[in-house]
């Protein structure tokens, strides 16, 4: 069962990609304090990915702010090593936090999975996103199929 509006974040494995490479942390460290907006992608330098849904957040990170908001995280079914060059290609810099979920172990605890094997990704991430406050989820926005209307940085703000 996907998580829903007043679930807690799950506290997995996950990793980021820090200066000295990849480096191991939770879920519930990452989202767990604060106002954060989370949103997930199927795939580092897909299309709709890395010309859309992470610029839109880079590009409004500092309105999101403005708004209370304390972090915006990227989570997505790739190693560190991916998700940290996807961050530096995509020159997010302290806007975004790259979150690496390469055992789609969070995807899987959120209730979240998209099949991709029909085009070569395996088992990815739903497209979606949401605000999360002190660990539990208050708005969740999980896209119906392609495109971008539900998760995007635009629809977080206007949730806010």
């Amino acid at each position: 069962m996907a998580i829903a509006i007043g679930d807690p974040v799950p506290d997995v494995k996950v990793f980021t990609f820090g200066e000295s490479g990849p480096e191991a942390t939770t879920s519930a460290e990452v989202l767990g304090k604060g106002k954060v907006v989370l949103f997930a992608v199927p795939g580092a330098f897909t299309p709709t990915c890395s010309d859309h849904h992470l610029p839109g957040f880079v590009m409004r990170s500092e309105e999101l702010k403005a708004k209370g908001v304390d972090k915006v995280v990227c989570v997505s079914v790739n190693d560190p090593f991916v998700m940290g060059a996807w961050g530096r290609d995509q020159q997010v810099g302290q806007s975004v936090v790259m979150l690496a979920d390469g055992n789609g172990e969070f995807t899987a605890a959120m209730g979240l999975p998209l099949d991709g094997s029909g085009v070569g990704l395996g088992s990815r991430s739903q497209r979606y996103a949401a605000i999360i406050n002190d660990g539990i989820v208050t708005w969740l926005g999980v896209e119906p199929g392609p495109g971008l209307n539900a998760s995007s940085a635009e629809e977080v703000l206007a949730a806010l």
